[in-house]
C-alpha cells in the first residue's frame, strides 16, 4: 500500500494484498481520477487517499470473487448436482421454478453475506399471502441451496431459518353422496369421456398418476380387487406410487359395470382408462371445472384431486374403520387422515349423548322438552 508523490507533483497510488488461500498477490496501480469522461492527474493528497481506499475496496473484492461466489452463481452449481442426485424430475423441477422465481433479488449477493434476515425479507415479500405449505416449501429449497454451500466450503453455517409453519387443517372441497349421484349422472347422459375418469378416482380414491398407470393386469375383476403398483407424472413418466409403497383397493358393487365396459372397449390396451385428450397434460382439473360449471345443479367447484377427499369423507361417514381408509388410500399417517375424519363429523360423532338426560325448557311455549323425543 503506497502513496507516492512524482517529480511533476502529481500521486501514484498502489495497493497490493496476496490472496490467503492461492497466495497469488492481487494489486492495483493508478496515476489519475476520472470526473465526467475525463481523466485527470491525481493533484492532492486528499484525492490521493480517496483513490487509496477505492483500491483497496477493489482488491477485497476480487479477492473475495476467486473464491466466494455469488448467490447466482451458487445455484448453477447446486442444479449440477442434480444429475447424479436420486430426485425424481418432478421434484428437481419443482425446486429450480421455486428458487428462480423468488430469489431474484439474491443474485448479486455474495452466499456467505445473505442473513436469515435476507431470507425473511424474500419470505414475507415474495409468499405474504400464499398457503404455509407454499411457504414451506420454499424454505426448503433455499435450506438444501445452504446446505450445499456449507458442503462447499463457502460457508460457515446456514442461515435458512428454523421457523414452525401452522399444520395446514384447512377442510378439502367434497362432494356429498347426491352430488355424487348427480355429476356421475350428468356425465353418463352427456356421453362425457371423462366419466370412467370421474368414476374410478370416486369410488377408488386413487390419486391422478395412480390412475393414470393402473393396468389391466393389476385389476382381478372376479375378487373385486385393484392392486395399486405405480404412478405417473408427467415429468418423471411412470414411477411408483406417492408413498413407495403397493395396496389393495376393494372394487365397489357400483364401479363394476364401468370397468366391464371399459375393459370390453380396451382393444388391447394394457391400460384400464383411456388416454382423453389433455390428460397427459396434467387437464384433467380443467376439464372437471368446465364440466361442473356447466351444469344447473349447484355442484361446487372441486379439484379433480378433491374426487378423492370425496371418497374418503364418505366412507368415514358411512361407518368405515379409518385404519380401512387409511391403508386403501396410501395415507401413512392419521394427522393427514384428521382432515377427513373432521369433515365427516366423525371425531365429534356421539359426543353429545351424554346430555340426552337433560330436560330442556322450550323457549317458544315454556314446555318441558325431552331431547330422547327430538334427536335427529
Amino acid at each position: 500500500m503506497a502513496i507516492i508523490q512524482q517529480t511533476d507533483g502529481t500521486y501514484l497510488v498502489r495497493y497490493q494484498k496476496r490472496h490467503t488461500l492461492t497466495r497469488e498477490m492481487i494489486g492495483f496501480t493508478r496515476t489519475n481520477i476520472i470526473k465526467g469522461d475525463k481523466k485527470l492527474k491525481i493533484t492532492t493528497k486528499a484525492d490521493a487517499q480517496r483513490v487509496e481506499r477505492e483500491l483497496i475496496a477493489a482488491a477485497h473484492e476480487k479477492i473475495k470473487a476467486a473464491v466466494i461466489p455469488k448467490w447466482s452463481q451458487v445455484l448453477l452449481e447446486y442444479y449440477s448436482t442434480f444429475s447424479t442426485s436420486d430426485l425424481t424430475n418432478k421434484t428437481m423441477y419443482n425446486r429450480k421454478i421455486t428458487l428462480d422465481a423468488h430469489t431474484q433479488l439474491l443474485s448479486d449477493r455474495y452466499i456467505n453475506e445473505i442473513t436469515t434476515q435476507d431470507i425473511y425479507e424474500v419470505l414475507n415479500t415474495r409468499f405474504k399471502n400464499l398457503s404455509e405449505a407454499t411457504r414451506k416449501s420454499f424454505i426448503k429449497c433455499i435450506r438444501y441451496v445452504f446446505t450445499f454451500a456449507l458442503e462447499k466450503g463457502y460457508v460457515l453455517r446456514n442461515p435458512t431459518p428454523l421457523i414452525k409453519f401452522k399444520a395446514n387443517e384447512k377442510i378439502k372441497s367434497v362432494l356429498n353422496e347426491q352430488q355424487i349421484e348427480i355429476l356421475l349422472q350428468r356425465a353418463h347422459e352427456t356421453d362425457c369421456e371423462w366419466h370412467p375418469h370421474w368414476a374410478m378416482a370416486l369410488f377408488t380414491g386413487m390419486r391422478n398418476g395412480e390412475l393414470f398407470a393402473l393396468e389391466w393386469q393389476n385389476v382381478d375383476l372376479e375378487k373385486r380387487m385393484i392392486y395399486v403398483k405405480s404412478s405417473w407424472t408427467k415429468q418423471d413418466g411412470y414411477k411408483d406410487t406417492k408413498s413407495g409403497d403397493d395396496r389393495v383397493i376393494e372394487i365397489p358393487n357400483p364401479l363394476l359395470p364401468v370397468l366391464y365396459d371399459l375393459k370390453a372397449q380396451s382393444d388391447g390396451s394394457t391400460f384400464v382408462l383411456p388416454r382423453v385428450h389433455g390428460w397427459d397434460q396434467g387437464d384433467q382439473a380443467r376439464y372437471l371445472r368446465l364440466f361442473l360449471q356447466a351444469q344447473s345443479e349447484q355442484l361446487p367447484a372441486v379439484r379433480f384431486h378433491d374426487l378423492r377427499a370425496s371418497w374418503a369423507t364418505l366412507l368415514l361417514s358411512k361407518g368405515v374403520a379409518p385404519s380401512k381408509v387409511m391403508a386403501q388410500g396410501g395415507w401413512r399417517n392419521m394427522q393427514t387422515m384428521m382432515i377427513y375424519m373432521r369433515k365427516a363429523g366423525i371425531d365429534i360423532k356421539d359426543s353429545t349423548n351424554v346430555l340426552d338426560h337433560i330436560k330442556l325448557q322450550s323457549q317458544k311455549n315454556a314446555e318441558i322438552v325431552d331431547l330422547n323425543d327430538h334427536r335427529m
